[in-house]
């Protein structure tokens, strides 16, 4: 059975730094592009970051370029999205998920992620 585990969040002052970890569990994750999402309350989910699977090719929404990083430990089949500079309107549930199909470069688009993780609360707040 294919599983995705987010970790990582919590209350954070504004200008700190959190790091997620997304541990994947009946496969291996670096087959996969993989992507971060997040949901605040009232909103739609967006994209945040995403890894493609060879290349490594990296996307950021622009709301987060600069002050996000994906990365991937194959030898621990995790996925981690370090965040630093937070600001409050980073405050949501953010979610991992892993591609639907293996060969393409990844993308901040939800509909193309077919495993989902079950989101982690990030809070920022003062």
């Amino acid at each position: 059975q294919l599983q995705l585990v987010e970790s990582g969040g919590g209350l954070v002052q504004p200008g700190g730094s959190l790091r997620l970890s997304c541990a994947a569990s009946g496969f291996t994750l670096d087959y996969y592009p993989i992507g971060w999402f997040r949901q605040a309350p009232g909103k739609e989910r967006e994209g945040v970051s995403c890894i493609s699977r060879n290349d490594g090719i990296t996307y950021y929404a622009d709301s987060v370029k600069g002050r996000f990083t994906i990365s991937r430990d194959n030898a621990k089949n995790t996925v981690y999205l370090q965040m630093n500079s937070l600001k409050p309107e980073d405050t949501a549930i953010y979610y991992c998920a892993a591609d639907k199909l293996l060969i393409r470069r990844c993308a901040l688009t939800s509909q193309n992620y077919a495993y989902w993780g079950q989101g982690t609360q990030v809070t920022v707040s003062s």
